[in-house]
């Protein structure tokens, strides 16, 4: 299955590296692709639990999806994943 969701505090090259390289641990996501200018990810899955993951890891984060709430904490959270995936380019 593919889809598309919008996450929150989605910047930068960084924030879509530490992204990439954190969901690409996840088993059964396959061609991950990132529009910063939409803030949408895209990618296939194989099951509903598939999804519940992304999301979760994306939470913890600091990008949550457009349907949870973006509380001051995961702005911040997003700002050190997107240092991060500054320094590991």
């Amino acid at each position: 299955m593919n889809t598309s969701i919008v996450v929150q505090n989605l910047k930068c090259g960084g924030c879509a590296n530490t992204i990439t390289t954190k969901l690409s641990t996840i088993t059964n996501i396959s061609n991950l692709q990132i529009d910063l200018d939409q803030s949408k990810l895209s990618f296939n899955y194989l099951n509903e639990g598939d999804l519940l993951q992304v999301k979760e890891k994306l939470k913890q984060l600091g990008y949550p999806t457009i349907e949870d709430s973006n509380s001051s904490i995961s702005k911040a959270k997003s700002f050190v994943s997107c240092a991060t995936g500054k320094l590991s380019k």
